[in-house]
């Protein structure tokens, strides 16, 4: 989400480390440019004044720019206020109160509510084994209510059965009743949306909020809207009054100005984000680690959250005590590639390592995206156990015989092997190192970082 943002403020932030000694006009210079970086990035003007103010007094202090590393101490700077913007100690979804307790889901039509009220739906029935019913409020939409049934069928969380003509309130009331006869925990209600804020719509929400007295009333607001997210979180927050922020698509090319702007402007945390298509790409919003990715710093913390859902952690401890003998096989290079398309699409890992804006192009120029993994995947697949075992036996009639049966060419096939060799070599000097070369890059046993890129060459 934040790439254009990255790319600028890295590099002002590396023209000013450049420099050694810094001195106070040098701060104003790289200040103005990150005013401009900001606005350009839609940040709300008032946003924009407020930190830089507030980054500028901090920067410019005596005693950072006699330190020993003032360009880094400036970056420290600009990392520790983003914190401040966008952190907030109410982050956490509310569910105090009698069970069940009701969670409501408001924005305007087309931000993704519906497809955010199933991924919470999931993300509450598996990560806070909750028993949750949903239910649609949408009259006005055509086949609304259809889709959060079959989105809950996907999902496997229970949603209310529509009854033709009844109106949004009666579902609500409903839905409280349903639930509290069937022991739920939590109801979600995905109330309707407009093309524009109206008084109608207000009207409507703010009724609902009264007949259920829900403990969170999340704004959904599609990260691609820019400025507009803006006002539209603003005008929630006075007229209903909101008690938190789900950020959607924030996976899609949004310049990343609104996250920042909503938090401020509203008061009002972000709590949730949407950062893909499949129904458990909903992660909670961690202000130090998207403070770290605006600023190029990656977000390993993410990386590792991920491997460890998809990595079974006795199979990790078994490929680990093989790596640490410098054992490495095809069939354990297929099984992380088997763990890899686990974890998610490959663009969006690639952008959680730790300086990957600043090598975006020689990433887009070695073409690592699912459909390679799934290709490399293939082509082992293709090879007898024995040639998976021991590579030397691959000479060049077997390697025909692999990319016809892979669907891929030989020289695919010559790729993988090489990339394979290059992997082996990294195994085989981990296993010297010990644990310490193993686990020293951030990532857990047994989840080795993608081949055939620029981190593997």
């Amino acid at each position: 989400m934040f790439d254009d943002l990255t790319g600028r403020l890295g590099g002002i932030f590396d023209k000013l480390t450049k420099r050694g000694a810094l001195k106070e006009a040098d701060v104003e210079e790289a200040m103005r440019e990150i005013r401009v970086a900001l606005l350009e990035a839609d940040v709300a003007l008032p946003v924009v004044k407020y930190f830089i103010a507030e980054v500028t007094q901090r920067a410019t202090g005596e005693e950072l720019l006699r330190s020993v590393t003032p360009g880094q101490m400036v970056v420290k700077a600009v990392h520790d206020h983003l914190v401040e913007i966008l952190d907030s100690d109410d982050g956490a979804l509310n569910f105090a109160g009698t069970p069940p307790v009701a969670i409501l889901m408001v924005g305007l039509q087309g931000s993704g509510k519906t497809t955010t009220s199933a991924k919470l739906g999931l993300r509450l029935r598996k990560k806070e084994n909750k028993k949750v019913l949903m239910a649609s409020l949408d009259v006005m939409r055509p086949a609304a209510q259809q889709q959060l049934t079959q989105l809950g069928e996907q999902t496997g969380v229970r949603t209310l059965e529509p009854v033709l003509g009844e109106q949004p309130i009666a579902i609500a009331k409903r839905a409280m009743t349903t639930a509290a006869r069937e022991g739920m925990d939590v109801v979600i209600l995905d109330t309707a949306g407009r093309l524009h804020i109206d008084d109608e719509l207000m009207a409507e929400v703010a009724a609902v909020k009264d007949a259920t007295n829900p403990t969170e009333t999340l704004l959904v607001a599609d990260a691609l809207t820019g400025q507009d997210a803006v006002n539209l979180a603003g005008e929630f927050n006075d007229k209903i009054g909101v008690t938190g922020i789900v950020l959607t698509r924030v996976d899609g090319d949004a310049r990343g100005g609104a996250a920042l702007s909503m938090r401020a402007v509203t008061g009002r945390p972000i709590k949730l984000m949407g950062t893909g298509e499949k129904m458990d790409a909903l992660e909670t919003f961690d202000a130090r680690r998207i403070a770290g990715s605006i600023l190029g710093m990656g977000d390993v913390v993410g990386l590792v959250e991920k491997a460890a859902e998809v990595v079974d952690r006795e199979d990790a401890e078994k490929m680990a005590a093989k790596m640490l003998k410098g054992k490495f096989t095809l069939e354990d290079m297929a099984e992380q590639f088997k763990q890899l398309r686990k974890m998610g699409d490959m663009e969006g890992l690639l952008g959680m390592l730790p300086g990957a804006a600043k090598i975006k192009d020689q990433i887009a120029a070695a073409n690592i995206d699912d459909k390679m993994i799934a290709r490399q995947e293939a082509v082992i697949l293709s090879m007898t156990p024995k040639e998976r075992r021991n590579p030397k036996l691959l000479n060049a009639s077997r390697r025909k015989r692999i990319a016809a049966g892979s669907g891929t060419s030989v020289q695919d096939v010559n790729r993988v092997l090489k990339q394979y060799k290059q992997m082996s070599t990294m195994m085989k000097k981990a296993g010297k190192m010990g644990n310490r070369g193993l686990l020293g890059g951030g990532l857990p046993p047994g989840m080795m970082p993608p081949p055939g890129g620029p981190f593997m060459r």
